[in-house]
Order: structure tokens, then C-alpha cells, then sequence
């Protein structure tokens, strides 16, 4: 099952286990039982410290737990942890034995501080390429708190748990029969969702001091605004929810100039490498919760510490943009997608709709084609505005069509799930009905400028206004990168932006001297 490369690389990540770990399997009379033996068997393999034991009462399906030095860590698997998976598997290994990399101490204290007992189940489809980082991410959270266990759940095993719970997206957190998360989410976005659910123990803010420079960002245009000022000998600080960004989540890139193809991660891998060159503190899983403007200017983050700078430099990039329209937060997980590849299989043989009609609505909708029974393109102007060798090819397919001129009304449901849509034919003023099992929204982006959008002027969009240094029109606050009204979203420009913008930090700063 796993080559002999990824066995070598596996020796060499567990070398530094000293405590034993014990991947303790459940007995079971699955078809796939004799997989997961196979591949937990190899795993163990690789390490004197690793074995595997077959004990406990016989289930339905292949099941495993991590028990760590004869303590159970409370990280357990349904199912065989193989394609994207495989990396939550090791890397829970790793965790378990108090290795892998860690947040900082500020966030685990803030783990810890989750009111237990925790019991959570993540179903997840082994295609997914967003599953990993929330499984990955609420097992490091298991082994960090005492009272948290948390459990992947291969859907595809489970279907008629999955029916019974109207799981209708991946991944989908679950806390008995209710809904914690759907979709993809970063250690950040889970820590706040399982303090709202959870509660958590109250603590005192924590004061960070002063810094010349705090950049809100981790993506290229933040990356590039850290390294700049920091060569320029300026203290640096920079704050992120996840190091590379909107990078994570991009595939192939072949418009870095001087460099003809690399893919988002391994890009974001090398940010990280060069930013840990210098001398430039990563507040990495922060959000920044209020800013005071004024010299200094004063940032309260949501995890409670406090700091000062003299130049603030914005460079937040921009999420998914949503509909805002009734039934879409109802139903976020319950048929109302957001990424094709990683929902789509949830809806094979189903009737979907895709919301919009630009290249990644008509690509989507191709995509997903080849597994729904009908695919619906909603688009709100009376063209669609994709690509004409998109459409060209969607009008080809036998179950897919494109409806012009629609504005989504609504989402409609029955409590459980998505059973339909509203929309408005803009032509005549009438409302139309579509039956449906799904509706995956892919309208472009929105600037991540909320925190901050009261503060300095923003354009109609939401993007921050800037000059052509990147100033925004509150002294000591710069923005770069998506965030702002910069045309053309591109790694390339959003870099050439942020080292303006850390430029432009330095020349006030000297002229204010």
C-alpha cells in the first residue's frame, strides 16, 4: 500500500519518538478491515516505537484510536485514513507523542481554557483537499486539552449516518447530532466555534508591548511587507490566521515570474522559510478583533492579547463571497457548498445549482456535471460571462443548462437540508422555483477589510483605498494586496505591493524623525 519512498520519509519523521504509541484497532468484519490493517501495519513498520494492537468490542467498521505511553489521547479514525487523509494520520502520530509542530503558548492556554468535556466527529470525504487541515487541526486540539477527543469519520462508510444527520458537505464537525462546522475552516475559525459552543474559562488580557511594525496578513503581500521592513531594521510583527493565505487553497501557478510552476503550499512553505530568515515574531491562528487608530496605533486581538505599533500594514486578502440571502447560512453544510471538488461527490445522481455564471461558476458546473443528474448555472446579467470555450463546452452536456438574467432570492429548505431555490427573473419581475439537492456558490471574492472598515476609507466593495505607496487616508495604517483597491489580484502584484507599502512605513517614519 505505501511505497517504499513515503516508508523511508516515514522513519525518518518518527525517529524522534521516544514514548510508545499504540494504534489500537478496533475488531471488525468490514470489507475495508483488512486495509486499514495492512496500512496501520506498515505505518508501525517504520518505527520501533509504533505498534498495533486488535482489541476491544467488534464494530460495524474499520475503527482505530492513538493511545499514547498507555493513555488513550482521545484521537481516534472510522475508517481508513488513506488519500488526503493520510497526512492526518501522521501527523496525529505525531501529536500524540507530544511532536509536530505547535501553536505558540498563548493559543494552546487558550485550548486549554475550552470548557470540556469535548466530544467531536469530523465526517469527511477522502477526496476532500479542505477535510485535512480540520482534522488535523482538532487532533492537535486533543492533544493539547485533557477532556477533548475527536474522531474522522469517512462518510463514504457511514452513509446512512451521514442521511440520518443530513450532512450534506465536507468536512462537517459534529457534536452528537449538532452541527459545529461545515466547510473549510482554520485552527482559528474551530477555537472560536468551540468557545461559542463549549464556553471557556475566563482570561486576563495579555499585553504584548510595542512594535514598529504589525502587519495583518500572512500572505504574499504580508510576507513581502514583513521581510522589507525588517531588512530595514524595524522591529516586525506579523499576524495571521494562517501563514500563506489564499496560497493554501491555490493549485498550480505558472505567472510567478521566475518561477514556471510551483503550487500554492509549497509556495507558502517557502514564505515561511524566508520569513523565518529574519528576525520577525509570527503571531500565527489571530485575528484582530479592534483597532485604534492614533499614533500608536492599538490592536486588540480576538484572543485577547493587546499590542502598539507606529505603522500598521493591512494586507488581509479576500474569502469567498456569499449571497447573503435567506437559507444560505441555514443550510452552509446541508446543501449549500462552496468548493466542487470537495462536496460534489455528496451529490451524486442529484439535482444542483451553481450561482454564477463567470468562469469559476461555469467550471464548476463542468466539474460537478459528471456526477449530478442536472446541473442549473444561475447568472445574474443577461450573459454569462465566462470564458466562450466554457460555455461552448457546458452547452454541449445533456444535463446542464445556463438560466440569464436570475437574482437567488432564497435558498429554500425543509429544517433538515436544501430542497430547492428562488429566484427572480430580472426580464419579467416573476419569481421562478427550482427543486434542488444542492446549490454551490461561486461568485468571486470579497476583501477581508471588515475589521477594519470603519477606520480608514473603503470602496464601495469593501476594498481599502490607497495611494500609490499604499497609504490609506489614516496616518500610520498602510494596506497591500487583495485587500485593496490595487487592480488586478495576482501573487505577483500583491508582493510588489506589500514592499511598497513597508517602503512607504519606512520614508514616514524617517520623515517623521
Amino acid at each position: 500500500m505505501l511505497d517504499p519512498a513515503i516508508l523511508t520519509q516515514l522513519r525518518s519523521v518518527f525517529s524522534k519518538i521516544d514514548a510508545p504509541i499504540t494504534l489500537s484497532v478496533r475488531p471488525s468484519s468490514h470489507p475495508k478491515q483488512a486495509e486499514l490493517q495492512t496500512l496501520l501495519n506498515q505505518v508501525a513498520s517504520t518505527a520501533p516505537t509504533i505498534d498495533v494492537r486488535v482489541e476491544g468490542r467488534a464494530g460495524d467498521v474499520p475503527r482505530f484510536g492513538i493511545v499514547a505511553d498507555g493513555r488513550a489521547t482521545g484521537i481516534g479514525f472510522t475508517g481508513v485514513p488513506g488519500g488526503h487523509e493520510f497526512t492526518s494520520l501522521v501527523l496525529a502520530i505525531l501529536y500524540a507523542a507530544g511532536l509536530g509542530k505547535r501553536p505558540d503558548d498563548s493559543m494552546i492556554a487558550r485550548i486549554r481554557r475550552l470548557k470540556g468535556p469535548i466530544r467531536l466527529r469530523t465526517f469527511v470525504s477522502l477526496s476532500c483537499e479542505n477535510c485535512p487541515d480540520v482534522v488535523q487541526a482538532l487532533s492537535l486540539m486533543a492533544s493539547l486539552h485533557p477532556d477533548f477527543e475527536h474522531e474522522m469519520v469517512d462518510g463514504g462508510l457511514v452513509q446512512d449516518e451521514v442521511a440520518r444527520l443530513g450532512i450534506r458537505g465536507v468536512p462537517s464537525v459534529m457534536y452528537g447530532d449538532t452541527l459545529v462546522s461545515s466547510g473549510k475552516a482554520s485552527l482559528a475559525d474551530l477555537l472560536t466555534r468551540l468557545e461559542q459552543t463549549f464556553g471557556t474559562e475566563e482570561a486576563q488580557a495579555v499585553a504584548l508591548g510595542h512594535v514598529d511594525v504589525v502587519v495583518i496578513g500572512g500572505g504574499p503581500a504580508g510576507v513581502s511587507s514583513a521581510i522589507y521592513t525588517a531588512r530595514k531594521g524595524l522591529s516586525t510583527l506579523i499576524i495571521t490566521d494562517r501563514l500563506g493565505g489564499q496560497l493554501q487553497d491555490t493549485k498550480g501557478i505558472e505567472n510567478l515570474v521566475g518561477v514556471p510552476y510551483t503550487e500554492g503550499p509549497a509556495l507558502s512553505a517557502r514564505l515561511g522559510e524566508h520569513l523565518a530568515s529574519y528576525d520577525i515574531r509570527l503571531l500565527e491562528h489571530r485575528r484582530v478583533a479592534r483597532v485604534v487608530p492614533g499614533q500608536p496605533v492599538t490592536l486588540e486581538l480576538e484572543s485577547g492579547e493587546t499590542l502598539t505599533t507606529g505603522a500598521l500594514i493591512v494586507a488581509t486578502g479576500a474569502k469567498w463571497r456569499q449571497l447573503g440571502v435567506p437559507g444560505e447560512q441555514e443550510y452552509l453544510g446541508r446543501g449549500v457548498a462552496f468548493c466542487p471538488h470537495c462536496d460534489g461527490p455528496l451529490f451524486k445522481g442529484k439535482d444542483i445549482a451553481v450561482i454564477g455564471g463567470g468562469n469559476s461558476g461555469v467550471e464548476a458546473a463542468l466539474d460537478l456535471a459528471g456526477i449530478v443528474r442536472s446541473v442549473t448555472v444561475l447568472e445574474f446579467m443577461p450573459e454569462a460571462k465566462a470564458d466562450a470555450v466554457l460555455l461552448d463546452k457546458l452547452a454541449r452536456l445533456p444535463n446542464a443548462r445556463v438560466v440569464t438574467n436570475a437574482r437567488t432570492a432564497s435558498i429554500d429548505g425543509d429544517g433538515q437540508g436544501v430542497t430547492g431555490l428562488t429566484y427572480e427573473d430580472r426580464a419579467t419581475g416573476t419569481l421562478q422555483k427550482l427543486v434542488l439537492d444542492g446549490v454551490f456558490v461561486q461568485i468571486g471574492l470579497v476583501p477581508n477589510s471588515a475589521f477594519i472598515r470603519d477606520i480608514v476609507k473603503t470602496n464601495r466593495f469593501g476594498e481599502i483605498e490607497v495611494d500609490g505607496k499604499g497609504r490609506t487616508d489614516q496616518p500610520g495604517i498602510y494596506a497591500a494586496g487583495d485587500v485593496t483597491t490595487v487592480p488586478f489580484k495576482q501573487i505577483v502584484i500583491a508582493m510588489g505591493e506589500g514592499a511598497k507599502a513597508a517602503l512607504a512605513a519606512f520614508e514616514d517614519r524617517l520623515n517623521a524623525a
